[in-house]
């Protein structure tokens, strides 16, 4: 009731309210739950951990076939459109849960800050500190750069051959950013990333594609989230990090990860924009493996929403197999 006596700055709803005072009223998202000891569904054992004074994360390890058994990795960039929910709350948790189940796979979802109290380019740094963070587990000494300790289950369970990243929605176009950063720069013990997936990346740019609206583009939801999130970003809504298909965008060819896996709704905005892509990432001289799966009849993030549909079950085993395989 307190907000309405207060001067909106800007109302991005249903997403976000900023009031001139300066507070941010969330107006979407899943309540924050607890990590459990062993999932009563998957039987998926989570904890949190803090990986910096900026970061932390909640990793998710499935049941073990032997005690010193070893796991693929997967670091995970949650969605949210860089200003809502969490690597905390109900929605994440019970999606990553299946996902480490479905995969056998060692989890590192990621808790970046938020725009607009900390504004882009902070979720990409403390997405790329999270992954620097996990790939010195490699090293036999304690990780300096951070002053925190290794984590056993990531030193005792974490195959670095099969290491992954992935994301949906705004994590989509995170990982495709961090991808990009890792064909440039090394990271700890000079660990290579296999494979990344794109789950509905949020992508946009100033020209429409797909079903991306075609008129009073600069008022569209997207479009305006985007600038809120990052409003120093050179070239505005065409910047390379929200638009890689821009002209004068880095060339693809860069991605330094071997295999991509780019996932989709039919019936999402973001979908026409992300086909382009693969198909730029295919022609853009990129030595690595593309597969895209558009889901008939679905729209954004729909295997995160309403996990126990056939579709969802089907998506979530699709991305499971690429890790897997």
């Amino acid at each position: 009731m307190a907000s309405a006596t207060k001067e909106v700055l800007i109302d991005l709803s249903p997403v976000i309210k900023q009031y001139t005072d300066g507070t941010v009223e969330r107006l979407f998202g899943s309540p924050h739950v607890p990590p459990s000891r062993e999932d009563p569904i998957t039987g998926v054992s989570s904890k949190d951990i803090t990986i910096s004074s900026a970061v932390s994360a909640r990793l998710y390890l499935p049941k073990l076939t032997h005690p010193s058994q070893k796991l693929p990795i997967l670091v995970y960039y949650h969605g949210g459109g860089f200003c809502l929910e969490s690597a905390f709350s109900f929605l994440d948790h019970r999606y990553i849960n299946h996902l480490s189940s479905a995969a056998g796979a060692l989890v590192i979802s990621v808790e970046y800050r938020l725009a607009p109290e900390h504004p882009l380019p902070a979720a990409y740094e403390d997405s790329w500190d999270a992954l620097k963070w996990v790939c010195s587990h490699v090293h036999d000494q304690n990780i300096s750069e951070t002053n925190f300790e290794k984590d056993e289950w990531i030193t005792e369970h974490g195959d670095f051959n099969r290491l992954f990243i992935g994301g949906d929605s705004a994590g989509g176009n995170i990982a495709h950013n961090i991808a990009m950063r890792a064909g440039s720069e090394s990271l700890p013990g000079n660990v290579k990333i296999l494979g990344a997936i794109l789950s509905h990346p949020y992508f946009w740019g100033s020209n429409p594609i797909g079903n991306e609206p075609k008129e009073n583009i600069e008022q569209s939801l997207l479009y305006r989230i985007r600038l809120f999130v990052h409003p120093s970003a050179t070239g505005g809504i065409d910047n390379p990090l929200i638009n890689p298909i821009v002209d004068g965008a880095p060339s693809l060819s860069g991605l330094g990860c071997s295999k991509l896996l780019i996932c989709l709704g039919e019936k999402d905005e973001l979908t026409g924009r992300a086909l382009v892509y693969a198909e730029n990432v295919k022609k853009n001289g990129w030595k690595g493996e593309v597969e895209e799966v558009v889901v008939e009849g679905e729209g954004h993030c729909f295997h995160v929403f309403d996990i126990e549909t056939e579709k969802a079950k089907d998506l979530i085993k699709k991305m499971a197999s690429f890790i897997s395989q």
